[in-house]
């Protein structure tokens, strides 16, 4: 898929990481809902928000790409998510 970067931001009204494709179609992606497959940790929590709110086309890249649960693994150095 082709992103427009330009096009891409979170909309704290919906909840929502909203991303422009190229060809005018709009991706919604649900944080919340994304989220609590994973049931994240409070430190996991924080670097998604962070993310969210300053880079949320890296956010949308992890979510469409089936990236998220890995970046999260690295990023906070767990070895895996809370059971």
């Amino acid at each position: 898929m082709k992103y427009d970067e330009r096009a891409c931001k979170f909309n704290m009204d919906t909840g929502c990481v909203e991303l422009l494709l190229r060809d005018g179609r709009i991706i919604f992606i649900d944080c919340t809902g994304a989220e609590d497959v994973l049931n994240v940790t409070m430190a996991q929590q924080t670097e998604l928000d962070y993310l969210i709110y300053n880079d949320p086309l890296s956010y949308a890249d992890l979510i469409l790409n089936g990236n998220l649960e890995e970046y999260l693994k690295n990023v906070t150095g767990s070895h895996g998510l809370e059971d």
